[in-house]
């Protein structure tokens, strides 16, 4: 609780906070002051905003705010899920490697490593192609969190190596405690504030690599995302035809969510790291 009063205290996080808070608001409470259905048809494809349809229509005639409020609910969940299961991966992997050292850490580096040197999006462009069928927002969140985790891993394997000569450590060593819980009881809790601002960055790298592997067509087939939106005002010449609303607000909500993301993680760093308050 101190550290979140802390955090209110500085200014680029209250931007930070406040955006992503309100583009979860939207995204949970909108349906509340505004009909959201994107399974009728409201009128003809691509009609201008109006009292009625505040962003128009798309290219099927659906109503374009509907359309954006679902689509930010799953670019959010596939952001979510991918920085949980990207977060979680790494910070174990790295955590043991750093703590066991000698042949195990050798290993679990050079997969890391491995995943570094291959471009992440690259890989999940080859998955998502391969799918031809079931290409789900729950695997496509899968996909980006297991071909994204290498960094965390790398980053906090640094960490924990540091960590594991410290008297405590030795001291639970002593009274009996294996490698699981040296780790999640001693070593994790030095690291949670570290691990939550890895999470975070996480979860914008989910929400771009969707937006940007649905936007070359190879999104979800169940569901309408932000890149699916961009995909579809692409393919029917929106952006060549000046149909702003088609793509512009889809645009600005990415923008802004990962914007946000990335304020609130540069202002805790800018809390948690000593070097950097000095």
């Amino acid at each position: 609780m101190k550290i979140f009063l802390n955090l209110l205290k500085t200014p680029a996080f209250c931007i930070g906070f406040g955006l992503f808070v309100a583009t979860i608001l939207v995204a949970a409470l909108f349906p509340l002051f505004y009909e959201v259905d994107i399974s009728t048809r409201v009128g003809l494809p691509y009609m201008h905003p109006s009292r009625d349809h505040w962003l128009g229509t798309d290219h099927l005639g659906l109503d374009m705010v509907s359309l954006l409020v679902h689509g930010l609910r799953a670019s959010l969940y596939v952001g979510f899920l991918a920085g949980i299961i990207a977060t979680v991966t790494g910070t174990l992997l790295g955590m043991y490697a750093g703590f066991k050292g000698g042949l195990i850490d050798d290993i679990i580096t050079m997969i890391t490593n491995l995943f570094i040197v291959i471009p992440p999006f690259v890989v999940l462009v080859l998955i998502s192609s391969s799918l031809k069928e079931g290409r789900s927002l729950a695997l496509i969140g899968l996909i980006i969190g297991c071909t994204s985790w290498s960094w965390t891993a790398r980053a906090v394997r640094a960490q924990a190596s540091s960590l594991k000569s410290r008297d405590h450590i030795a001291l639970a060593r002593v009274n009996g405690y294996r490698t699981f819980g040296i780790v999640v009881l001693h070593i994790l809790p030095y690291l949670l504030s570290y691990v939550f601002m890895v999470f975070i960055l996480q979860t914008a790298t989910g929400i771009l690599s969707e937006a940007s592997i649905s936007m070359i067509g190879l999104g979800p087939y169940d569901t309408i995302s932000l890149g699916t939106i961009l995909n579809q005002a692409m393919r029917n010449e929106a952006l060549g035809d000046g149909v702003w609303w088609a793509f512009m607000p889809a645009t600005i909500l990415i923008t802004v969510t990962v914007f946000a993301l990335y304020v609130i993680n540069t202002s805790m760093e800018g809390v948690f790291n000593p070097r950097l308050r000095k």
